[in-house]
């Protein structure tokens, strides 16, 4: 539905997201060993082995010898670290790297790691309640991600972000206008049993983990719904010697309850 591109959204708690940074590395490296072709040998049994397959954690099902590589229940989380095609993976590492910094930001290092793998743990269980084929492997980074969007919405949604829509055209937008309009779509697609080939349980799954788990594992203090932005902005720019906010990062109301309106911010 559209393809972010930035958010001007400065980091607040953290130098550097290292576990987002981490977790992108961490994918791109296991595409590249494990699918140096589009139907390697090699390919198909990673997937046997670190995908899930609902029938192999309900013991309906066992693997053959030489390929039960890990308990069924750890493909809980090693699914995620799969992907099908590069279109697969890139799309969903470019979200993570746009999205993924300030909700690790809010989280700290260590909770947000626990949060996407959670996140990742509560689309495959969606996925393992409602599949059609329990034998068929599930991968994809899809359930964490959807879960890192629904906790950025909830966090930031009138921070800007431009992004690709309506048939590639840039635009900037309010976070919470193609966040939650994306979060819909995955609701009615489930609803609807539209997307062969694509679990939309397991984005649901990671869309309810991820609206839940922001609300307990954010820093003590972090607001939500960007509460308190304007003066955030206000004492930033006083704090650097400069007269009102001319870049800034976000949508500045005159109050909290004000309609979003201000300037296009700066970059990070």
């Amino acid at each position: 539905m559209f393809i972010p591109l930035h958010d001007a959204n400065a980091l607040r708690h953290i130098r550097s997201p290292v576990v987002t940074r981490l977790l992108i590395a961490v994918n791109i490296l296991i595409y590249i060993l494990m699918f140096p072709a589009a139907w390697a040998e090699a390919a198909d049994h990673a997937v046997l082995i670190f995908g899930f397959i609902p029938a192999l954690v309900t013991h309906q099902a066992v693997l053959p010898e030489a390929l039960q590589g890990v308990p069924p229940e750890v493909t809980y989380l090693t699914y995620s670290f799969l992907h099908g095609s590069f279109s697969h993976m890139a799309l969903n590492m470019l979200f993570l790297w746009i999205f993924g910094d300030n909700v690790e930001d809010a989280f700290g290092h260590l909770r947000f790691l626990l949060f996407y793998l959670a996140c990742a743990a509560a689309g495959a269980f969606a996925h393992q309640i409602v599949s059609g084929d329990p034998e068929a492997p599930l991968i994809g980074a899809s359930g964490a991600i959807s879960g890192v969007l629904t906790a950025y919405v909830i966090l930031h949604p009138r921070v800007r972000i431009w992004a690709l829509v309506f048939f590639g055209i840039p635009l900037p937008l309010p976070a919470f206008i193609p966040l939650l309009f994306w979060i819909g779509q995955q609701f009615f697609f489930f609803a609807m049993g539209i997307g062969e080939g694509v679990s939309f349980a397991a984005h649901v799954g990671g869309i309810l983990a991820g609206g839940l788990l922001v609300l307990v594992l954010r820093r003590p203090g972090v607001p939500l719904f960007d509460k308190g932005l304007a003066s955030a902005v206000a004492q930033k720019a006083a704090d650097s010697g400069v007269d009102g906010p001319r870049r800034q990062d976000a949508w500045v109301p005159a109050d909290d309850t004000d309609e979003p309106r201000g300037p296009w911010g700066g970059r990070r």
